[in-house]
Formats: structure tokens, sequence, C-alpha cells
């Protein structure tokens, strides 16, 4: 039996009832001139998708297909929410070999991350080009290994304040609120005037152009008009950002209901104790009771980008701040904020496997019920305690879990002095020592 080339095997497979989707990157060139086998694969397709500039760009092959005067052969891409029921509707009309247009690499920042999330690995062929992130840093002589790439398409601006230190290379996938005297304020505001930006138009095609800026500068020439598909490079100045590079960020950048780094919030020396216990990862799914204006839960976030984290917090204005500190560090994408009291506002929350207790407003006992019925096997709980009350609240859970033997338990109380003045002398003001017990179910 000869052996089957791979579009004649995806063809036989078609026929089989199996949804296929090709997903094809174009590449940043205005004529695309596509391979052969590439070629094929529209040729052999049941439906072609992509934006209307991309279909535009492969007209010229799409025109020679056999399934060209079918209807419904070429079809605009629909957005994203609508995609799955797309696909559905391509299988109740028997059409199962798709063709998806993608603008360079499919599975950088592109529609292929979409697709491998609904759809099984079997039914997916990837045909990659190069992106745009690619080209810039080509044009601008930067290896991608050294920069950092990150997409505020479709997300919002503040979202690189994460990604805003000292002497940082950034690739930026921008869109028409992320604009380049928009990123160029970004980065005055975190203390980084002097950074360079250099901000690639239009690449692959007639208009393409290339320019470079300070960022105090750029800021100033608010009539310049940028093309709209343009990818934005910016390395930060050797200056002193206003975003931190290490655990830890001061209290006084905290926006707080008493002051900023006053009120209430963990401290620092507290905080980073917290977190050493907590040890989140990227996988996580976080629950922060009582989160106060956000110090732990802002630490948690900003480092990590992949995890989730809910904070709970029922004070009006603690809630307030804590939205402020989210937005004033850009954690918008993975800290979510639930208004509310626990443990009710907890019954709506995805499953964590990792718990902190800042704050329980009198309902301690209930909520430490809850979110250990709620952790799975190997799941953390951390919980903090000042007052006598609640730690003796949480000593009662300590035992409880001794006896049980259903958890390897620790606990510790840190207790931090800072230094004042006392009629011009040098001393150490105490604060009030804070109980941090830790908790790891084990079945």
């Amino acid at each position: 039996m000869p052996e089957l080339t791979l579009s004649e095997l995806d063809s036989t497979r078609s026929t089989m009832n199996e949804l296929l989707i090709h997903v094809v990157g174009l590449g940043v060139k205005e004529n695309v001139k596509l391979d052969q086998e590439t070629q094929d694969i529209l040729n052999q397709a049941d439906c072609v998708m992509g934006s209307e500039r991309q279909l535009e760009t492969v007209a010229a092959y799409l025109e020679t297909s056999e399934n060209s005067q079918v209807d419904g052969y070429r079809q605009l891409l629909p957005p994203i929410k609508a995609l799955k029921a797309k696909f559905e509707t391509f299988k109740q009309e028997s059409k199962h070999n798709i063709v998806v247009l993608a603008s360079g690499d499919p599975l950088f920042f592109g529609i292929g991350g979409w697709l491998s999330r609904h759809f099984e690995a079997k039914q997916l062929r990837f045909t990659p080009a190069v992106s745009s992130v690619q080209a810039a840093c080509h044009k601008l002589g930067i290896s991608l290994q050294d920069a950092s790439i990150v997409s505020v398409h479709g997300r919002p601006v503040e979202t690189i304040r994460r990604h805003l230190q000292a002497n940082k290379t950034l690739v930026l996938l921008t869109d028409s609120s992320s604009t380049p005297q928009v990123l160029a304020k970004e980065c005055i505001d975190a203390g980084l005037s002097q950074s360079k930006l250099h901000i690639c138009e239009a690449i692959g095609y007639q208009q393409e152009k290339l320019s470079h800026f300070i960022a105090e500068d750029l800021v100033e020439l608010k009539s310049l008009v940028f093309d709209s598909l343009n990818v934005v490079v910016v390395e930060t100045s050797n200056q002193t950002s206003f975003f931190p590079e290490f655990p830890g960020i001061e209290d006084e950048k905290y926006i707080t209901d008493k002051g900023d780094g006053k009120g209430m919030i963990t401290k620092r020396d507290v905080r980073l104790s917290i977190l050493s216990l907590l040890q989140i990862c990227d996988t996580d799914v976080v629950w922060d009771v009582g989160a106060g204006c956000g110090g732990v839960a802002i630490e948690m976030s900003y480092w990590h980008e992949k995890a989730h984290i809910h904070a709970i917090e029922h004070h009006l204005g603690r809630q307030e701040c804590l939205s402020a500190n989210r937005t004033r560090f850009g954690v918008m994408n993975n800290l979510s904020l639930v208004s509310g009291r626990a443990p009710e506002s907890l019954l709506t929350l995805p499953k964590p496997n990792k718990v902190f207790i800042g704050g329980s407003d009198g309902n301690l006992d209930s909520i430490l019920s809850h979110a250990w019925q709620s952790l799975d096997s190997n799941g953390v709980l951390v919980a903090s305690a000042v007052t006598e009350n609640t730690k003796l609240a949480l000593q009662q859970f300590f035992q409880a879990r001794l006896d049980a033997a259903d958890a390897e338990t620790e606990s510790k109380q840190v207790s931090q002095s800072k230094l004042d003045l006392l009629a011009g002398q040098q001393v150490y003001r105490p604060s009030l020592p804070v109980t941090l017990f830790r908790f790891k179910k084990l079945n």
C-alpha cells in the first residue's frame, strides 16, 4: 500500500467524520508566498476562515481551489466567544476540513492557544510563520532570549506595570488603547522617564516604518499618530522604578484606608513570612479571606502571573483600596475581587488548593471549617492571629488537626521593632506580635 502524504492523510480522515483544523500562519509580509503543501491544505479545505485582511492576502490561492465556488468556502473569523458554536455548525453541515488563517505564529499569543484548549491535539495541524515580535526584534537586533514578551492587546495597559523595572527589554503587542504615548506615560509614572521606545509600524507592508523616542519626549507628542499595526519595544532606563523586583513591597507603596502604608494592611516583614509559608506556584488557585487593603493578595498576584488569586473583603473602604492597589500594581488579569463576608462569599468561588485567612470578622471557626473541607490532599491553609481570641481559635483548630492526624502543622510568632526617635534619642518601638499557623492537608 503506497504511503499517503500529510494532505492525503488529512483528507482521508476528514471523510471519516472527524473535524480537522489546519491553522496557517501567514507571517508579516503583505504578499504572502505559500509552499505547495500549504496550498494543498487550502485547496482541500471545506472552509477557510480569517480576518478580511488575511482572506485578501491569500485570495489568489483561494480562487484556484476546487471548492472556491462552494457556498461558505470563505468566511470571516467570528469573535472568540462565538467560535466554539461555529465549529459545531461545521460538523452539522458535514464540513470536516477547516482552515483558520492566523497572523504570524498561531501559537504565540495567537488563536492557536485557544484552539489547543478546546480541541484534541489529533484534530489540529499548525503551520507556523514568522511573528511580528520576531520580525521587530530582527529589525532592532534584539535577541529574543534577552527580552520579555508582553501582550497588552485586549488587556488593560496597566498590566505592563509588573514588568516595568530598570534595565529591561520589553516587546509589547499593542492595541488601540495601548498607544506608544500611553506606554511612554506608564514608563514616566514608574520613574523610568529616560526609557527608549522603538515603534515598529506595519512590518512587512509598503508603509513599514521604524522610529525611536525617549519616553519623556514621546509623551508630549500627543498629535503624532502611529499605524495601528505596530509592535513597541521598550528598553527601560537605568533609573529606580516604583515597581519592585523582589518580594517584600514597601508598606508605603500601598494605598490604604488610613494613609499609604498604614491602616488595614499586613506589614512587610509579616507578609514575607506568610508568602514563605504559602509557597505560591503558577498553577495555584488561592483564596485570601479578609484581604483588607490587599497587602498579601497583591504580592501573590504580582509575583505569580499565572496563579489565580481571589481576594475576599466585605469592608467597603478597604475594597476601594484593594481595587486601587490592584490597578496600581497591574494585577487585574489574575487577581479577582470578591465583595462579601466569608464563609458565604466562598460558596461560588473556584475550588482552592491554598487558602490564607487574614481576617474573619468573628466568623473564624466557620471559615476554617469551610476552607479545610474545600481543600484536597496537599492543600495548604495559612492563617494569622493578633488578638488572643483569634489565636485561641487557631490553637484549637491546630489541636484538632493533631488529634485527627490529617495535616502537617507549623506555627510561629513574628514580631518586629522599628527604629524611632524619642526626645532625640534612638529607640526601637515594638509592634504587636503576629502568630502564624500553617496546615498542609494529608487526606
